[in-house]
């Protein structure tokens, strides 16, 4: 009796042999709608998950591009408050009159009585300076 021959086997057709092939089709049957759900389910929670991890990443992009952006403004605005500061200090200047007088002396080479001005060319003040 070798295992290489074919035997001929005849079933047995009685309602209990057909209730098991029966269940046997049904449970095969659901066996593969369960793994056509699962597969399913698996590609839309893929799928949402893809979507969800993008918009994650482009807004935490999006969050870094605003915080440069805010941390230049910010080094802006402390500029144009410095300049602000400045100008007002001018403005308190300006509405001195001795300031105002000095400003016109230099500036527009307004002179006081016997007072003179000599006038250095702006390149030999610089060379004078450096040295």
């Amino acid at each position: 009796m070798s295992a290489g021959r074919n035997r001929n086997v005849a079933k047995i057709q009685s309602t209990y042999v057909e209730q098991q092939e029966n269940a046997e089709i049904a449970s095969s049957r659901k066996r593969k709608l369960l793994i056509r759900r699962l597969s399913l389910s698996l590609a839309f929670a893929i799928f949402v998950s893809y979507f969800m991890i993008s918009s994650i990443l482009s807004q935490a992009s999006m969050i870094d591009a605003k915080k440069a952006q805010k941390k230049q403004l910010d080094h802006k605005l402390a500029e144009l408050k410095k300049q602000q500061d400045l100008l007002k200090e001018d403005i308190v200047k300006l509405n001195d009159d001795d300031y105002i007088a000095k400003l016109a002396r230099k500036e527009y080479f307004f002179s006081k009585k016997n007072e003179i001005i000599f006038n250095i060319p702006e390149d030999k003040k610089e060379k004078s300076t450096g040295n």
